[in-house]
């Protein structure tokens, strides 16, 4: 028997216009859950491809949305007007880059929203909140693939820094009030109606506009990046299963890994995306690439040991590269309508 089904109350997705977020209303709506959705809809990225993704949601009697800033409590306190069972609490300012010029939208949306959700939580009395973390906790462990018990206080961006404030955050509402609390450090999402501010992404735009691929690891094959990236699909089982199983120890807060845990070089990376873009399209693509030192907050290899998962949810994600992309690149050319 589901959470929902015990308490009566809906599943609430924040976050529920981005790609994770959609994808996971999606699914409980799909169970036949009843889902509330929140999103800001902000400019970070194109605010029409999150409304395109709302489409189907709303289409669906058993969701209800609200438009309005998490950081804002008295616009919180409308969504949480029926109390939900469930929080799945995936709205944030995303982008590590983004964090060096604009620190405050940081602050603004995964500090002072991410103590909002919490303080709601407590209230409402939710059974179990589920919240996005991130792989960059990690910051520069050069220690891979990166364990739940491995070191996580030397971030080495602004939003790594807010996402590990979240899990500290987190686990003072499960000792001091006893939320159950589960973080989901979350290793480099890819799929359609993806956000087009990741790499995988900006690839293909750049192909299209005839702009060269950046790609920032100084030409060096054999010391290439290494990522981890996992299909949306997968992360989305991962997050359901999780929803599901709250944590019940004296202490009720843990976090997981959710990735892929078979890291890729980047060079393969972009060759599979080459390839999976010729299929759509149906003619040879190469990409022009110039190569640059890393940025700042980036860091040489990511890659998730999930062991914890799988042992506490009995799943582990398994979407092979070239199926995700090549799913992704029909999508992209479709969507976009490009020949």
């Amino acid at each position: 028997m589901s959470i929902d089904d015990r308490s009566g109350g809906p599943y609430l997705v924040t976050g529920a216009a981005g790609f994770i977020g959609s994808n996971v209303a999606q699914r409980l709506l799909a169970a036949g859950k009843r889902v509330v959705g929140v999103d800001n809809l902000n400019d970070y990225y194109s605010v029409a491809l999150k409304q395109d993704r709302l489409v189907p949601l709303q289409a669906d009697k058993n969701f209800t949305f609200y438009l309005g800033d998490i950081a804002d409590m008295a616009f919180l306190a409308q969504a949480f007007a029926e109390p939900p069972s469930v929080i799945i609490h995936l709205a944030a300012q995303a982008g590590v880059r983004h964090s060096l010029e604009h620190p405050e939208d940081y602050v603004h949306s995964n500090l002072i929203g991410f103590f909002n959700v919490l303080e709601a939580c407590k209230v409402a009395q939710v059974r179990h909140l589920v919240y996005a973390s991130s792989s960059s906790i990690y910051g520069a462990n050069t220690k891979v693939p990166f364990s739940e018990e491995d070191r996580a206080d030397e971030p080495v961006s602004l939003y790594a820094a807010t996402k590990r404030s979240n899990e500290l955050m987190a686990h003072s509402y499960a000792h001091n009030h006893g939320l159950a609390a589960t973080g989901l450090r979350f290793f480099t999402v890819y799929g359609p109606k993806g956000r087009p501010d990741m790499a995988y992404f900006g690839f293909v735009d750049k192909y299209f506009f005839g702009e060269p691929l950046r790609i920032f690891n100084n030409g060096d094959f054999d010391n290439d990046l290494y990522r981890d990236f996992t299909y949306i699909d997968d992360i989305v089982e991962g997050v359901v299963r999780v929803t599901e199983r709250p944590p019940t120890s004296p202490v009720p807060h843990q976090v997981f890994n959710i990735g892929n845990s078979q890291p890729v070089r980047l060079m393969e990376f972009i060759r599979t995306l080459e390839t999976a873009l010729s299929k759509s399209l149906g003619r040879d693509v190469v990409f022009e690439k110039r190569f640059e030192p890393l940025k700042t907050g980036d860091v040489p290899a990511t890659y998730a040991d999930t062991r914890q998962l799988e042992a506490a949810v009995g799943f582990r994600p398994e979407t092979p590269l070239v199926e995700g992309l090549q799913r992704f690149t029909d999508w992209y050319v479709q969507y976009f309508g490009r020949v």
